[in-house]
């Protein structure tokens, strides 16, 4: 699979010609980010916020001329705060399972998981999970979350960089993250390709959109 990460809690998935886009955000929402401009099969919102919910950024191929769907989808429904939602309402995790890959994006995570639910979500090769706290869970949680979770690699997402001038100002750096783990690598990139993952488990990409050298 090709994932690209767009910017902020945007990706893009690839496997054989399918492409699901992930939290496509408005023009202009996400301070330092260009806009998002893709052509996927599939779009996939956490929830209905401005920053995570622009559909119409994303042009979806005739279904009679897209290929074959070759992922599965499971809708894991939690909360974007920890007090059921009375502060931002809901939040829904994706499961994405394809070619015996498992990976999980979770959105914009507000609080802890149930027993079921990290059940589900255990051992995954790759977690995509948000580490800048204020709207969504911070590097302190996030990383216990990993202890809890196990996964064999992490793409933090949702935080701000203040070398590329991207993100909110009232979210932290992946400092708070990195620092409680002990093998990460930062990559000039935004894509990987999961057939040939760094060893460390911890993966720091570069936003697509970053308007700084972008």
């Amino acid at each position: 699979m090709k994932i690209v990460w767009i910017g902020h809690s945007c990706f893009r998935l690839e496997q054989d010609g399918y492409v699901i886009v992930t939290d496509p955000y408005e023009d202009g929402s996400v301070p330092g980010l260009g806009p998002v401009r893709e052509t996927a099969d599939l779009v996939l919102c956490s929830h209905e916020h401005f920053d995570h919910n622009a559909r119409g950024n994303v042009t979806l191929r005739d279904s009679a001329q897209a290929p074959a769907c070759p992922f599965t989808v499971t809708r894991i429904d939690t909360w974007h705060d920890d007090q059921q939602g009375a502060l931002r309402g809901g939040n829904a995790i994706f499961l994405i399972e394809t070619a015996g890959f498992r990976m999980a994006h979770l959105g914009d995570l507000g609080c802890g998981l149930t027993e079921e639910q990290a059940g589900k979500l255990k051992d995954l090769d790759l977690l995509l999970i948000p580490v800048g706290g204020h709207f969504t869970i911070d590097g302190a949680q996030a990383s216990a979350l990993v202890d809890k979770l196990t996964p064999r690699h992490v793409v933090p997402m949702h935080f701000r960089d203040d070398g590329l001038g991207t993100g909110f100002a009232v979210i932290s750096t992946v400092g708070e993250f990195l620092e409680r783990r002990d093998s990460a690598v930062c990559l000039e990139t935004s894509g990987l390709d999961t057939d040939c993952l760094p060893d460390e488990q911890v993966i720091v990409l570069r936003p697509a959109m970053a308007s700084a050298g972008a």
